[in-house]
């Protein structure tokens, strides 16, 4: 099973997430979203596997200082993360179709077989 991390190497969640993924034996593909954003669509796809909305991978901070406004919804505040990934919540690992926010990492194991 292909599994994805998208992940930030300064972020101390989405290190700890790695490190828990790889002790489980699994080696994800990370994709490193700071550099590499998700586009639209698949940030879309993401948010419908963790049964969430835009607004829920938010971090609020970083939106605030990237200029994200509070009145931006839906397909806006998709386009305007995907501008600005810092905002994107994380990690987030994609697995089986499935994924799940690694905060706390625990949360990810229950995706994977």
């Amino acid at each position: 099973m292909s599994v994805v991390m998208y992940h930030n190497p300064k972020c101390s969640k989405s290190r700890q997430t790695l490190a828990l993924l790889r002790e489980t034996g699994v080696e994800p593909k990370i994709v490193e979203y700071l550099q590499t954003p998700p586009t639209a669509a698949e940030l879309a796809d993401i948010l419908g596997l963790l049964d969430m909305g835009p607004r829920e991978i938010l971090r609020a901070k970083e939106a605030k200082d990237e200029g994200i406004g509070a009145d931006l919804d839906g397909v806006e505040l998709i386009a305007a993360i995907v501008a600005h990934p810092r905002a994107l919540q994380r990690p987030i690992v994609v697995a089986g179709g499935k994924a799940a926010l690694g905060r706390p990492p625990e949360n990810v194991l229950g995706i994977l077989p």
